[in-house]
This record gives C-alpha cells, sequence and structure tokens, in this order.
C-alpha cells in the first residue's frame, strides 16, 4: 500500500517533496528511493527518473550541505541510505549517542549536533552509525560501548506510552530503524515504536507526519471564534501538564500539540493556551492553570529576551534559538491575562526588546515553525511579521517604529491581485492572506491600510467561494524543516479575519 501510495505522489520532475502539494527535494527524493529498495521492489521508469533527479541535484553529499550543523535529519537520512545500501555507513555522520549519559543540565553546552527534542534519534540513530562503521574499532571505542546499555536505559525512560516520539512517524521509524541496525530489534523501545507505526498507517497507504495538532488547533480555534462554551475549556484544562516531562524535563504547567502522550510542552502551544482560556468563562481551575502556564513561559524566557521553544538556554542550533514568532505569541499571553506583577513586566519589555533587534532591515521578522517554499530561503516574513505586529498592537504599540516599519513591509508585499504569500511576488495563499491582512486590520484606519484591507478581504472571499478551503498550502516546518499543511488552517486564519472584518467601519 506504502509502496503504490509513493508512486502515484511522484512529481514530474522524478522527485518527491515532503507533501503532496510540496516542490521535489532532495531529501525526501532519497528516502523514497531508499524505502523502495530496502522493500526489495524492482527499479521501475519512476526510480529511474528518481535516480536522474538525485544526481542532477547533487547526490547524497547534498543532504549534509542542506541541513549544515544541524545532524538532526541529515545523519538520520544517511543512515537509511545506508541500510538501503544507497552509500557506506562511514558516510554517515556520526551522532554522539553516549553524551547522552551524561546529566540533562549539561546537555545545552556539550555541542550536541541535534536539537533538544530529538534525544531519541541522538541515542538511537548515533548507535547504529557507532555499531555499523568504523567508529567501532577507533581508540577509546570501548568507553562509549560502555555507556551503551545506560542510554538505552534512558531511551526507554523517555518512550511515551503511545510508543511514538513527538507522536511522529519520520522519529518514530528512525529509531526504530536504527536500534534494529544497532542489533536491538527485540527491545522494548522497538517493539512500541513499531506498534505506534501500524497504528498510523492511513487507509490510502500513506503515514501523517503527526498524530494531529487537536490541542494547537483547538486553541487557535478558540481565538478564531472570539470564545468558547465550558466543554472546550474543561478539555483544554486537561491537555495541561502536571508532572516534569521525562522527554525535556519540562515543570509542570505547559501545553503541547495534541493530547497524546508523545507530545511535549512548548512555548507556542502554551501561549495559545493561555490566549484561549482568556476567551472562555472563567473558573477557579483556569485561573490557576493561567498562572502556572504563566509562570512557565516566565521561566522559559531566553537571556536574549526572546522565546525559544522546548528548552531554555540551548542556543546552537536554528530550531532551539529564540525567534520572533514564539516571543510574540508569549507576549501576547502574558498581557491578555495581565501579567502585570514586576517579573511579568520586565518579562515583556525584554521580549519587546529582543523584537526590535530581530527585525530585518526591511521591517519584516523571520518565523521558526512557518516557511514558503516559493520564497527566498525558503522562509515567510509575511506570515512572521504578520505574528509579530498582532504583539505590538495587542500591547498598544501601534506607534512603535518598530510597528510602523513591520506594517510598511505587509503593505508593500502585497501582491497586485489583492493576496499575501510568503514574501514579495510569491503566489498568495488564504492563510497567509487571512494573517497578514488580520495584522493590518488592528492598526487605526487610514487609506493604505484600508485599500490593502479591502483588497485583501475580496480575495479571500473570491478564493473560499470557489472551493479554496479544500487546498491548503504547506507553510508549516515540522522538526528539521520538514515541511506539512493543514486542512484546518485556511479555515481558522479566515474566521478570525473575517469576524474582524464584520466588525470594521
Amino acid at each position: 500500500q506504502a509502496l503504490n501510495w509513493l508512486s502515484a505522489v511522484q512529481n514530474s520532475d522524478g522527485g518527491w517533496g515532503d507533501t503532496i502539494r510540496s516542490r521535489s527535494n532532495i531529501s525526501t527524493s532519497w528516502l523514497v528511493l531508499a524505502a523502495f529498495h530496502i522493500a526489495g521492489a524492482p527499479d521501475t521508469s519512476g526510480l529511474d527518473r528518481c535516480k536522474d533527479y538525485l544526481d542532477k541535484n547533487g547526490g547524497y553529499r547534498a543532504v549534509i550541505a542542506r541541513y549544515g550543523k544541524d545532524r538532526t535529519f541529515s545523519a538520520p537520512i544517511l543512515s537509511m541510505l545506508a541500510t538501503a545500501d544507497l552509500c557506506d555507513w562511514n558516510e554517515c555522520p556520526a551522532l554522539p549517542f553516549w553524551m547522552a549519559a551524561f546529566p540533562r543540565q549539561f546537555f545545552p553546552y556539550i555541542g550536541l549536533r541535534v536539537v533538544s527534542y530529538a534525544l531519541p534519534a541522538l541515542i538511537g540513530v548515533g548507535l547504529a552509525i557507532f555499531e555499523k562503521s568504523d567508529q567501532s574499532k577507533q581508540p577509546l571505542a570501548f568507553l562509549k560501548r560502555a555507556s551503551i546499555s545506560r542510554v538505552l536505559r534512558q531511551l526507554e525512560s523517555i518512550t511515551p506510552e503511545s510508543g511514538g516520539f513527538l507522536e511522529a512517524a519520520p522519529l518514530t521509524s528512525f529509531v526504530a530503524m536504527n536500534l534494529i541496525n544497532a542489533g536491538h530489534a527485540a527491545h522494548p523501545v522497538v517493539q512500541k515504536n513499531i506498534a505506534f507505526l501500524l497504528r498510523q498507517q492511513r487507509t490510502d497507504g500513506s503515514w501523517p507526519i503527526d498524530e494531529d495538532l487537536s490541542v494547537w488547533l483547538t486553541t487557535l480555534s478558540v481565538q478564531a471564534l472570539g470564545g468558547g462554551d465550558e466543554a472546550v475549556r474543561d478539555w483544554i484544562l486537561q491537555q495541561q501538564s502536571h508532572a516534569v516531562h521525562p522527554f525535556t524535563g519540562s515543570a509542570p504547567g505547559a501545553w503541547g500539540w495534541t493530547w497524546h502522550s508523545g507530545s511535549v510542552p512548548d512555548a507556542d502551544d502554551t501561549a495559545g493556551a493561555l490566549m484561549a482560556l482568556s476567551l472562555l468563562p472563567p473558573s477557579n481551575a483556569s485561573t490557576q492553570a493561567a498562572r502556572a502556564g504563566e509562570h512557565w513561559l516566565l521561566d522559559l524566557q531566553n537571556s536574549d529576551g526572546g522565546w525559544p521553544t522546548f528548552c531554555r538556554g540551548w542556543h546552537d542550533l536554528p530550531f532551539d534559538q529564540s525567534c520572533p514568532d514564539l516571543t510574540a505569541h508569549a507576549l501576547r499571553a502574558l498581557h491578555k491575562n495581565k501579567m502585570d506583577n514586576t517579573t511579568g513586566q520586565a518579562a515583556i519589555q525584554r521580549g519587546l526588546h529582543y523584537l526590535e533587534r530581530a527585525q530585518q532591515p526591511d521591517g519584516s521578522w523571520f518565523p521558526l515553525w512557518f516557511g514558503n517554499e516559493a520564497a527566498p530561503d525558503e522562509r515567510n516574513p509575511v506570515l512572521g511579521t504578520s505574528r509579530v505586529l498582532c504583539a505590538w498592537t495587542d500591547l498598544g504599540l501601534t506607534d512603535a517604529p518598530s510597528a510602523q516599519h513591520g506594517k510598511a513591509y505587509l503593505l508593500q508585499a502585497q501582491n497586485t491581485d489583492g493576496s499575501w504569500g510568503g514574501a514579495s511576488g510569491v503566489a498568495g495563499s488564504i492563510e497567509e492572506t487571512a494573517l497578514a491582512s488580520e495584522a493590518l486590520g488592528r492598526f487605526p484606519d487610514e487609506p493604505a491600510i484600508h485599500t490593502a484591507y479591502s483588497r485583501a478581504i475580496g480575495w479571500l472571499c473570491e478564493r473560499i467561494e470557489s472551493g479554496g478551503l479544500d487546498s491548503p498550502a504547506p507553510i508549516g516546518l515540522y522538526f528539521a524543516n520538514l515541511w506539512y499543511f493543514e486542512r484546518l488552517y485556511p479555515a481558522i486564519f479566515a474566521t478570525a479575519v473575517l469576524r474582524q472584518a464584520i466588525k470594521r467601519p
């Protein structure tokens, strides 16, 4: 089923993209070719076209170049190519799996080449590369081997009840595959991983990138609708963490993106939950939950004033650094919940200073967890700027120089048809147009705003009426620059701005 599905969604250039709406890329195309080889499928014209695509785009060495010093995805990809005999195990970047034996508080300082949430890959993939390559024959290899039993116990301790790391098929698959490569096929972690993967396959033969984004989508929907009932409030409260998380060591009081056990508390989902609770019927429980969430956010703030995703103090790799979109969301949540004590106000001011420093010369901000394949460097300054401007306007700072500069960027980035894409000149989507116009709609009315806003709302209405909600754009970035699209994003973002448009003069 899986091979048939892959064959059916191959792009015309011979490669594969991360989604059925994505451009071909070197990483996914190599993974697909490896999958066919591992499954023992015979070569076909489709695979021949894939090989031509890969040859034209730099071969497997281009995978390492794509990710640079971040080995979160490059090492697992090459380990799969080695499993398929498409490259030698000695070509795989080494991952220091033995470092996982260090106490967690040392992780930000010991130079790990994977991001904080990829500890299972560090262990599983690193162990396989060690066992299958010449590393196991090097001097002092016996010291690394001595750590294996300890790191495997640690891996077992952080394996969620569901068996899915981050509730994600890619990460879970890489870990299981490489533990098998390393001779641990019977290990309990592998058995739980395989059970998770079997449950996750869809009826069409494909796998989703993640189980779901239920908490994230619920809190966004509450904000788009302007509220909800007690049942929604109570469901969100049930998803708050109440213990130290075994994966990241995160303190209680936060939210992750889904209710399933593989979820990890993070800044964006915690801010989203706080924003939603402020719009829902109050209760003693929700007040206490909000206070705990606020303190969790405050404790996560980095020394540079910004907010990271999962772990404070990890700065080495991009997906662990402070970023503007998460910082803006955290500031909105703290402000919305009236975090007006001295500590809260100091944190908000530090966050605003971080946003001022993170602003690009053209007035834009880059987001971390969203992008656009057609934009320069695949970044999405329209979405990032839209998110940050909502913080400036929520805090009543529409006249601030940074806010005005960001507003000017959005105005000049609008397409002639009234839409926005990820950057100036990029074809528009419902998601990006809705977010940009909502951000501009928060500014006081003026001729330029009025014209841009009216054109955007007209474009949105036409696109929705012609069925555009059924074509979500692949603008989401999962771990390690892995693209996804979410079918509810167009509806949620459009609902928010259309409710705003009804209320505007």
